[in-house]
């Protein structure tokens, strides 16, 4: 078989996985997929979406995270990251545990913004006046706050 004729027939299955891919329904989750927000229809707007153990004893930087979460992330976020019903999703979620979402992930949500596809109340704005050393303390405290609450 030529070089030609195979890189054809490459492009086509490639291009055939990537349609497959993206016309796939997208609210569906796999079999399995641990990933699956609770149902809020029973919480009012606006009221947290989890109930949230806050550990006694914070680090030094995740006291610092948490002065920074109070004053740019609790307005949508809730207190203590327990999510707002219809504004904002629980960052102490198993959705947000360290092996799905990394630390990373934070950072450039803060400096981005994200596209809502995990939860249905829509994108998240970037949120100005937060550097990534801010960030990285925020998700400090909301991973302290996630151990506390048995999210690994």
């Amino acid at each position: 078989m030529n070089k030609a004729l195979l890189a054809v027939v490459a492009f086509l299955l490639v291009g055939g996985l990537a349609i497959y891919w993206n016309t796939s329904p997208s609210g569906q989750q796999a079999a399995g997929h641990s990933m699956v927000p609770p149902d809020t229809s029973g919480v009012a707007r606006g009221a947290p979406i989890v109930e949230v153990s806050v550990p006694t004893d914070l680090s030094a930087n995740a006291q610092i995270g948490k002065r920074a979460f109070e004053a740019k992330c609790a307005e949508c976020h809730g207190t203590n990251a327990a999510g707002q019903n219809g504004v904002a999703p629980p960052l102490v979620h198993k959705i947000y545990e360290p092996s799905h979402h990394s630390d990373m992930a934070f950072v450039l949500a803060a400096r981005n913004g994200v596209r809502s596809h995990h939860w249905n109340f829509g994108n998240m704005p970037p949120v100005k006046g937060l550097t990534d050393a801010d960030v990285k303390m925020i998700t400090q405290f909301v991973r302290e706050l996630q151990e506390a609450n048995g999210i690994f």
